[in-house]
């Protein structure tokens, strides 16, 4: 087929990043498929760009594809990115489209889901009760409370050896400014995030958190996001406690509420056990993939 490749304006720049996009478009001016490439702009992840390639069934392998990436490859080496990651549902066509196109595949996500139907509340009231000695559990929604949000902001250096396989991800530095901008971007889509957190008693300080994001009108599937302790904190079950209590008021605070969505690296296989003794169970799988520009 006669090709276009156009490249098309993005507004979707935020503080840690900023998105080109491509259109391809057939000699009627048919959309075949498109192109978004994040260059992130943080300092520690200003070599790295993520893409996502789309292509209308009826026009794979027609070159379709192949055009897109090579816009998008073109214009991360012009902006000086060193690598490239591409997520694909494993086993799909995007799976064998990178593969055999030079990336890498540097990590495997397995995605679960825990049915809120199928919770045992009573399980869960008491793991949640269950002391541990030192600590004690705190939680809120929205924007960490001033109170807390210096320690806060020290405990997430917790997610600096989440393991990530041979992804060239950088460093993500964590301030005051970004952890309430992220607040602001779940509030401004109009959803809620829901936030325990373990305090060290001997301080007041935060030492691990996890983190919910609700949709607004509580129905649906809810999404975790990170889930971390301080190393020096780990081997006392503070994952299991943190993240039973935000099932239990998750189910308590959102009676309409489907189900919770998590995704783990293959290679994080303690995560991988904290949600498997909590009722989680896998939907599918995912491959991350590298191309070193």
């Amino acid at each position: 087929m006669s090709l276009r490749i156009t490249a098309l304006t993005d507004p979707a720049e935020n503080a840690a990043s900023r998105r080109l996009a491509w259109l391809a478009s057939g000699a009627d001016g048919t959309p075949a498929g498109s192109a978004f490439l994040r260059l992130f702009t943080r300092p520690g992840q200003d070599h790295l760009a993520e893409l996502d390639v789309q292509v209308h069934p009826a026009e794979r392998r027609g070159g379709v594809g192949s055009a897109l990436l090579e816009a998008a490859v073109e214009a991360g080496r012009l902006d000086g990115r060193r690598s490239m990651i591409a997520q694909t549902e494993a086993g799909s066509p995007g799976d064998s489209f990178l593969a055999a196109r030079g990336f890498a595949k540097v990590l495997t996500l397995t995605y679960t889901r825990l049915a809120l139907a199928d919770a045992d509340l009573a399980a869960l009231a008491k793991a949640v009760e269950t002391p541990h000695p030192g600590y004690r559990l705190t939680s809120w929604e929205g924007t960490v409370p001033d109170e807390l949000a210096d320690t806060f902001v020290a405990s997430r250096r917790a997610m600096d050896d989440m393991p990530m396989g041979a992804i060239d991800y950088g460093t993500v530095v964590w301030d005051l400014d970004r952890v309430k901008g992220a607040a602001a971007a779940v509030a401004g889509r109009g959803e809620i995030l829901h936030t325990v957190a373990v305090v060290d008693e001997s301080d007041g300080a935060i030492v691990g958190f996890t983190e919910l994001v609700v949709p607004g009108d509580g129905t649906g599937d809810a999404q975790h996001y990170g889930t971390a302790v301080l190393p020096e904190h780990r081997g006392h079950g503070l994952a299991h406690w943190m993240k039973a209590a935000s099932i239990h008021q998750a189910r308590e605070r959102h009676p309409d509420l489907a189900g919770l969505l998590t995704d783990t690296a293959d290679n994080n296989p303690h995560m991988r056990h904290v949600n498997d003794t909590l009722g989680y169970l896998p939907t599918h799988s995912a491959h991350e993939y590298q191309l070193d520009l």
